[in-house]
């Protein structure tokens, strides 16, 4: 057990079209942020939202008939994970620091941010209550804008089993992400044949984990044959689809039976494998696309775009729609696609000062730290989990939930505090 701390042996030499220069890999680096951008994009386009004069109803626009087939592009969190595996090897490789230390770093840089959204959304229900802001629609941008944190929840478990991953990458090769699937296939064979859902959330590490592990072989140089597996990934999603147990949709939608995300099943991760081959094979044209300064300027802003986005949603919905009382058009009619331009612009008005306001907080201070070990890192990933599975669950609406998670962070983040060099 003791062998898989170690810090892996030098990987093979990548090819040379996997090879990263001495920056960072402008392809990764685009996956990331268009990944990013396509996730703000469709949060602030697909809800239909609407409001009686007590409650808001949420819709989704992709619940229209035929519409689900975009999902499997516009769903991009298996390309993010498959990032997040090539950038965290990509870095972990490169670091003269011990493990540990690599560790400590990446949870800080996790953590950090979430303190001034907590700092904003744990007192501000409270006070647009008492100001006489309906209840029911305060209640759901609270929840909402917390249960979008499930991202952070289950990238923290692949930040954290990096050093082990690659170990196993180095010892046992394409056997890993081939167990996972198999442990993905299991998973749901289980989950329908008893009726038990729960058992599908053991796919939140099978299914997650698998694409996570392909970026490592990208980080290598070593993932070929792109075309196949985009084919493949993609053909047996259709199977999947067509002839099991799945919805067509990789997005949970209103009123569905089952959803592909919540928990992750087979076909998502089949997409996944689908989307990564896709992106892998036109790697040579995206990294021609003139994106340096896209890349530049939002790469730094990547985590406060996906954790200011949802407040500024419902900021805009809060007025246009609670206020004023003008409800979402129909998806799809003239008046939905009239009135578009002005819902986004007003969204990036709301999100232009959002982002110049809270972007620092990306970077953690930089303080003389000092050497870490493996077992106060594991204990700061738990509490910084545990803090973020807590928001997951309940969000920010008013209670003590709110207060424990960010005690949690803060007990995280102190256990990567300066300390003495021994």
């Amino acid at each position: 057990m003791t062998v898989l701390l170690d810090r892996p042996a030098a990987a093979p030499a990548p090819a040379p079209a996997a090879r990263v220069a001495a920056g960072r890999d402008p392809f990764i680096d685009l996956l990331r942020v268009v990944g990013m951008v396509l996730i703000v994009f469709q949060h602030w386009t697909i809800p239909v939202l609407g409001y009686d004069g007590d409650r808001l109803t949420t819709g989704n626009a992709l619940s229209t008939p035929g519409v689900w087939v975009v999902t499997w592009l516009s769903q991009v969190m298996p390309l993010v994970f498959f990032a997040g595996g090539a950038a965290n090897a990509i870095s972990f490789r490169r670091s003269a620091e011990p493990a540990p230390s690599w560790l400590a770093v990446r949870l800080r840089r996790l953590a950090w941010p979430l303190l001034p959204l907590a700092a904003v959304w744990i007192p501000l229900p409270h006070i647009l209550l008492s100001l006489g802001v309906p209840a029911q629609p305060l209640e759901v941008g609270a929840k909402l804008t917390g249960q979008l944190l499930w991202f952070l929840a289950v990238y923290l478990i692949a930040v954290t089993a990096t050093p082990y991953a690659l170990r196993l990458h180095e010892r046992y090769g394409w056997r890993v992400p081939v167990a996972l699937a198999a442990g993905a296939v299991l998973t749901d064979v289980a989950r329908f044949s008893t009726g038990l859902d729960a058992m599908g959330y053991l796919n939140v590490v099978f299914v997650w984990m698998a694409v996570h592990q392909l970026g490592l072989f990208y980080a290598e140089g070593r993932l070929r044959a792109a075309w196949a597996l985009a084919l493949g990934g993609f053909g047996a999603a259709a199977l999947l689809v067509a002839y099991g147990p799945y919805p067509g949709s990789m997005i949970g939608l209103p009123g569905a039976e089952m959803s592909n995300m919540a928990p992750p099943t087979l076909a998502m991760l089949a997409v996944g494998l689908g989307q990564v081959g896709l992106a892998v094979a036109l790697r040579p044209a995206l990294v021609r696309l003139p994106t340096r300064r896209l890349l530049a300027w939002a790469g730094p802003r990547i985590m406060t775009m996906y954790l200011w986005h949802m407040p500024a949603l419902f900021a805009v919905t809060g007025v246009v729609v609670v206020l004023l009382g003008v409800d979402t058009p129909r998806p799809g009619s003239i008046l939905w696609f009239a009135g578009w331009p002005v819902w986004f612009g007003l969204l990036c008005l709301v999100m232009w000062p959002l982002l110049k306001g809270f972007a620092r907080f990306e970077t953690p201070p930089s303080l003389p730290y000092g050497t870490a070990g493996w077992r106060g890192m594991l204990a700061a990933a738990g509490l910084v989990g545990g803090g973020v599975l807590t928001l997951t669950v309940g969000g920010f609406a008013p209670g003590g939930g709110p207060f424990l998670a960010v005690l949690a962070l803060l007990g995280g983040l102190l256990l990567t505090a300066p300390r003495a060099r021994v």
